[in-house]
C-alpha cells in the first residue's frame, strides 16, 4: 500500500522520533562490568541447559550453556573470566531466573575464541539453521525469537519473499539505522546465508524515510550478484511490525491467526541478518549487542556495542546517569519496551535499547484513569483493526474467553497505539497482556 508515495499500512501513530542526538552517533565499544550475569533464558522458548561449573575459566565466546530442544539456543560467554556462581538472578519481569554469574579477568585482552566456520558456499540449508542456534541468534529486535527456528519454513510452505526489517519505528532507538551505516558487509553477508538457508528468490529491505543516509548507504553497496531491493517506507508507528511491513511492502494480509510464512513472507531484523554475517563465517556466538542508550536522564548518549549480562545499573552509572534522579527505565523503547523492575537486572539479547526518564518527563505515568468515553481514538490507531475500547471494558469485567473468542485478542501485538492516543489514560496494552495470561493459563489447565 502506498499513502503519500510511501510505502505504508493503514491506522497507526505518530509518537515523537526522538532520534535526533544519536543517530548521528557511532558504534562505541562498551566496558566490561566486574559482574557480568548471563541469563539461561534470554530467549522465547525453554532455557539453555549449562555445561560449565562454578570456578571454571571460560575464554570470551566460548559456549557455557547448550540448547535444551528445538526451541531454544545456545549461550556464550561475554568475556574471559571464572564462573563464581550458576544461581537465580533478577529478571525484566520481576521474576527470579536462573543465570550464570561471570566474573571478568582485568588484565585479559579479551580476544573471542576461535570457533567452527560455517561455509557459506558448501553448507546445506539444515547446516546453516544449525549453524545460527549454535551461534544463540535471536530477534535482535526485541522479540528474541529463536531465529532458527522462525527461518524454518514448514513441509508444505513456501516463501518468495524476505523482508529484512530496517524501519526502526520505535521511539529513540537508532541500534538498526547505526549498523545500516556500520555493518553493510555483515548484513549482505547475512542475506546470503538467509537466502541459502530459506531459498528466498527475492529480498526486500524496509528502511523508514527517516534513515535516508542509511537507505542511500545500503543502495550503493548492493552486491551485483544479490537480489536485494531497498525500499522507503512512511514513518509512522509501528511501522516495523512483521504484518505491517508485509501489508506496506507486498500489499499482503496475514490472516487472523496466522503467520507470515502463510503468506509465502519472512520478516527478520536487520541487526539479526547483520550478526549472522558476522558470527557465522566466524563460527562465532553472540557475547555482545548493539544497544541505544539515550533518554533526558542519561549524560552520554549513544549507541554502544554492550556485553551480554551486564547489570543494568552499571550502564546507567557508565553513562551518567544520576540515580537520584531517574524516575523510570524502558528496556527496548517507551512504546512496545519494557519498564525496568529493577536497576540490578542484566541486559539480554533481546534489549535493543535502555531508555532513562527523570522525574519531570515521567510526568504521564501518574496521570489518573478515567472511565472510556467511546471516543473512537483507540479504533483509528489499531493497526489490527481491532476494538481497543470493547476489549478494554471486557478486560475490566475478566471477561477473557469472549476477548480471545470475539475480539480476537490473539492479534493484538501490544504495540501501544492504543494507550499512546487514549484520552483517558486507560491502560489497555497492560489490560491486554494480563488477558493473554489468563487465556493461557485457563487452556493449560
Amino acid at each position: 500500500m502506498r499513502l503519500l508515495g510511501l510505502k505504508s499500512f493503514r491506522h497507526g501513530v505518530h509518537p515523537p522520533e526522538a532520534k535526533d542526538e544519536t543517530s548521528g552517533l557511532p558504534i562505541r565499544q562498551f566496558p566490561f562490568a566486574p559482574l557480568l550475569i548471563v541469563p539461561l533464558s534470554q530467549h522465547a522458548g525453554r532455557p539453555s541447559i549449562p555445561t560449565v561449573r562454578e570456578g571454571q575459566e571460560v575464554a570470551r565466546g566460548e559456549r557455557v550453556a547448550r540448547p535444551d530442544g528445538d526451541l531454544s539456543v545456545a549461550m556464550h560467554a561475554p568475556a574471559t573470566g571464572v564462573v563464581r556462581k550458576i544461581a537465580l538472578a533478577p529478571s525484566i519481569s520481576g521474576r527470579m531466573a536462573p543465570a550464570i554469574y561471570l566474573e571478568p579477568h582485568p588484565g585479559s585482552t579479551q580476544e573471542v575464541a576461535p570457533g567452527r566456520p560455517c561455509p557459506l558456499d558448501s553448507a546445506s540449508p539444515a547446516e546453516i539453521l544449525t549453524a545460527i542456534q549454535e551461534a544463540g541468534v535471536v530477534g535482535l529486535g526485541g522479540a528474541a525469537f529463536p531465529t532458527h527456528f522462525k527461518l524454518r519454513v514448514p513441509e508444505g510452505k513456501s516463501i518468495d519473499t524476505l523482508i529484512v526489517n530496517g524501519a526502526e519505528c520505535e521511539p529513540f532507538l537508532t541500534t538498526d539505522h547505526r549498523v545500516m551505516l556500520e555493518q553493510r558487509e555483515d548484513l549482505f553477508t547475512g542475506i546470503r546465508y538467509l537466502i541459502r538457508a530459506t531459498g528466498a528468490p527475492r529480498v526486500i529491505v524496509g528502511v523508514e524515510e527517516n534513515k535516508p543516509d542509511a537507505a542511500a548507504h545500503l543502495r550503493a553497496g548492493v552486491p551485483p550478484d544479490l537480489p536485494v531491493e531497498v525500499e522507503l517506507l512512511r514513518v509512522k508507528y509501528p511501522q516495523g511490525a512483521e504484518k505491517m511491513l508485509i501489508t506496506a511492502l507486498l500489499g499482503r494480509e496475514v490472516p487472523s491467526g496466522g503467520l507470515p510464512v502463510d503468506v509465502h513472507a519472512l520478516v527478520i531484523n536487520v541487526a539479526t541478518a547483520a550478526e549472522i554475517g558476522r558470527l557465522l563465517p566466524l563460527g562465532r556466538g553472540i557475547q555482545e549487542r548493539v544497544v541505544t542508550v539515550t533518554g533526558p536522564a542519561v549524560r552520554k548518549k549513544g549507541n554502544y556495542r554492550i556485553p551480554i549480562g551486564t547489570p543494568l545499573r552499571f550502564v546507567l552509572e557508565t553513562v551518567g546517569v544520576i540515580e537520584s534522579e531517574l524516575n523510570r527505565v524502558f528496556l527496548g523503547g517507551p512504546m512496545m519496551g519494557q519498564a525496568a523492575s529493577s536497576l540490578d537486572i542484566p541486559l539480554t539479547k533481546g534489549v535493543s535499547g535502555v531508555v532513562a526518564f527523570t522525574e519531570e518527563l515521567a510526568e504521564k505515568t501518574h496521570l489518573q484513569v478515567w472511565p472510556c468515553i467511546r471516543c473512537g481514538y483507540c479504533l483509528d490507531a489499531c493497526p489490527m483493526f481491532l476494538n481497543p475500547s470493547q476489549l478494554g471494558l471486557l478486560a475490566r469485567n475478566e471477561e477473557w474467553e469472549r476477548m480471545a473468542e470475539e475480539q480476537n485478542l490473539r492479534d493484538c501485538f501490544e504495540c501501544g497505539s492504543c494507550s499512546f492516543v487514549c484520552p483517558a489514560h486507560i491502560p489497555l496494552v497492560q489490560q491486554f497482556r494480563v488477558a493473554k495470561a489468563m487465556v493461557r493459563k485457563r487452556g493449560a489447565a
